[in-house]
């Protein structure tokens, strides 16, 4: 592995911790208590919206030039259909997060907070599934474990 993947690989392991990070803020803050009422959602929206930062740098760092993306187009073109898989992941979680912060945000009413919760809860569980079939496209393509944790 040359010095440039090699310390790109490490940004993209440091940044796998930030974003799961970010999903695990989202979840606990979704287990508080909904009685909390605007407590809850300025908690929600807060972890929302540290996500929606880390998914966005997510998408940058895979899907840029030279990124891991390309890196597997070029090295490994057999896994394409899991690269195009993941992108299309890309664009539906950064639309689902965007909604439901811009609900958050904006005021919008929630007409069933436990319906809502329900929602993001399983979109958390979505992201690390993603998280997972990333790590596992990574090492596949260049025997590089990302790790479980970071």
């Amino acid at each position: 592995m040359d010095a440039d993947f090699a310390a790109y690989i490490e940004r993209v392991r440091a940044h796998r911790g930030e974003l799961r990070d970010s999903v695990a803020a989202v979840d606990e803050a979704l287990a508080s208590p909904i009685a909390r009422g605007g407590a809850w959602r300025e908690r929600v929206r807060a972890a929302l919206a540290e996500l929606s930062h880390d998914f966005r740098d997510h998408v940058d760092l895979t899907e840029r030039p030279g990124g891991i993306y390309d890196g597997v187009r070029r090295g490994a073109p057999r896994l394409m259909r899991a690269v195009d898989r993941l992108m299309g992941e890309h664009e539906q979680y950064a639309e689902a997060i965007g909604g439901y912060l811009a609900v958050l945000e904006h005021g919008g009413t929630i007409a069933d907070l436990p319906a809502f919760r329900e929602e993001v809860t399983t979109l958390m569980g979505q992201l690390v599934r993603h998280r997972q079939r990333g790590a596992d496209l990574v090492y596949e393509a260049f025997e590089v474990d990302l790790g479980g944790s970071g």
